[in-house]
């Protein structure tokens, strides 16, 4: 037989060796259950698994929230980038026009008033030419070619300043060669 533990008073009655061995039974019983949750690795493994799945999911939409607010923020940077750029070529864009607003009129003022009116007439010309030639132009040409060709006539329009302060230029060549050349 075994010597009772140290700590623990013998039993002083039937009824009380009873309830020891009963508690030790239980006590063995929870330590026999313990010891084979411990040696039951596949169970253990899929506690571990769980733990790692509940980790991953958690860092996974800390990494979903950190790149939604990246990305949100990237908008905004590039939405404002995009803003001043547009605001800095209207301002350049402004800037040409009124150049060559100017250019244009210098080129005006140095002409002589022969070449002016020569310019004047051959404008008037060139107007009654034009519109001729889109008479011609819309009763001739198929529909498909005329909308292919509208985008390059549009920017000229827009440009109308620039166009005319190249005549300007291309005039005064003109008139500075006839000039050496008679002179």
């Amino acid at each position: 037989m075994t010597q009772p533990p140290h700590d623990e008073p013998t039993a002083q009655s039937p009824e009380e060796l009873r309830e020891q061995v009963e508690h030790t039974r239980r006590e063995l019983g929870e330590t026999v259950e313990a010891l084979a949750a411990k040696t039951d690795v596949k169970a253990r493994a899929q506690e571990k698994a769980d733990q790692a799945k509940e980790q991953a999911a958690a860092v996974t939409a800390q990494a979903k929230e950190r790149a939604a607010a990246a990305a949100g923020q990237a908008r905004e940077q590039a939405a404002a980038k995009a803003a001043q750029a547009k605001e800095q070529a209207a301002a350049k864009a402004a800037q040409a026009k009124g150049k060559a607003a100017e250019v244009a009129q210098q080129v005006r003022e140095k002409l002589p008033e022969p070449v002016r009116e020569k310019a004047a007439q051959a404008a008037g010309g060139a107007r009654a030419m034009a519109s001729g030639a889109d008479r011609m132009w819309q009763e001739k040409v198929p529909e498909p070619v005329r909308e292919k060709a509208a985008g390059p006539a549009r920017a000229a329009r827009d440009h109308r300043g620039l166009l005319l302060a190249g005549a300007g230029t291309a005039t005064l060549l003109l008139w500075l060669a006839l000039r050496r050349r008679n002179g």
